[in-house]
């Protein structure tokens, strides 16, 4: 269903969040995800001055290498546009990922490893996408016991939808009520 016809208005800011996933040759898999912010005008920053309409505020990428079992196994992080000239300083917080299973749990283990202050609010933004896009990418086997690894993550996968009737009718459970 399309959203319908807006009010007459005029886009000031576009945020665009890209994910791609890739299999590495040597096994491992990547996620990639980059974040940019641009003003449909032009825009003054305290300490880089005047940007021209569409040059990025913030131009940032995470990129995680994972292992079979969702496991980060490589972390890189670059910014190359922030607002402030700090900014850059937060990228090395992210090699606290390594080791990190994605999985039940996920952010609350990447946020008791980037702190407030360690981190960076933009990079920790595509954290969660990146965790999603790597379930869309490996397209993981079912936990160990067969039981489908995104039963009950959302309405789409619960227990007593229509998808787990279809495809593992032997994990469905009819909704009550």
């Amino acid at each position: 269903m399309a959203l319908p016809e807006p009010a007459p208005r005029r886009r000031l800011h576009r945020r665009r969040i890209e994910l791609d996933g890739f299999r590495r040759e040597d096994g491992l898999w990547e996620i990639e995800a980059r974040l940019t912010d641009v003003k449909d005008g032009a825009f003054r920053l305290r300490f880089r001055g005047e940007l021209a309409p569409g040059e990025p505020v913030h131009d940032m990428t995470l990129r995680v290498t994972l292992d079979d079992d969702l496991t980060i196994r490589e972390v890189a992080a670059s910014m190359d546009a922030t607002p402030f000239p700090d900014c850059p300083g937060a990228t090395a917080a992210f090699q606290s990922l390594v080791g990190v299973r994605i999985g039940p749990g996920w952010m609350k283990a990447v946020r008791s490893r980037i702190g407030s202050v360690e981190g960076c609010t933009h990079l920790f933004e595509l954290l969660r996408p990146i965790a999603t896009t790597a379930y869309q990418t490996i397209h993981p086997p079912p936990d160990s016991d067969g039981r489908p690894m995104l039963m009950n993550s959302c309405h789409g996968w619960r227990a007593g939808g229509e998808a787990i009737a279809t495809l593992y009718p032997e994990w469905f459970r009819p909704e009550q009520g």
